[in-house]
């Protein structure tokens, strides 16, 4: 019985899933890219011209949920809309958003692939400076071993 609550939960989330919807055609997009992996769609409310979603098939919520070989053909599937995007502009901004404070707002993983033209609008609008000090204790925290 425990076991079918995660897995219950979980086919919820998928039915309720925009971008679930798109990979079974039940949902319109634009399509610019797919593989047995991955779809890649512009997207509904861009940014820039031809701002494209990379979305992988298999529901998850992060990067690090994929299996190693699906992680592998995955960044293929983003390097191949990155070619495409190169046909409008060879500058672009390639971001993923993990966890709602980061600002995810489908919790489908999904890269953003933005072109940039000439425009001024910076997306990085803020950056922190880090003493030394916290420095080497963040590369501590993140070097440190896993239990």
């Amino acid at each position: 019985m425990y076991l079918l609550i995660p897995i219950h939960r979980m086919n919820k989330e998928k039915d309720r899933c925009i971008f679930c919807a798109i990979i079974r055609g039940e949902s319109p997009c634009n399509k610019v890219y797919e593989d047995e992996v991955s779809i890649a769609f512009l997207d509904a409310k861009p940014i820039t011209r031809g701002h494209t979603l990379v979305v992988p098939r298999r529901h998850v919520e992060a990067l690090v949920e994929l299996t190693r070989e699906e992680r592998s053909a995955f960044i293929e599937s983003i390097a191949a809309v990155c070619r495409k995007i190169e046909r409008l502009t060879p500058h672009y901004n390639i971001g993923c958003n993990k966890g709602e404070l980061a600002g995810q707002v489908i919790f489908h993983l999904h890269f953003h692939i933005i072109p940039r033209y000439d425009d001024s609008r910076n997306i990085f609008h803020r950056r922190l400076l880090i003493s030394p000090e916290d420095e080497r204790k963040l590369l501590q925290e993140l070097n440190a071993e896993e239990h």
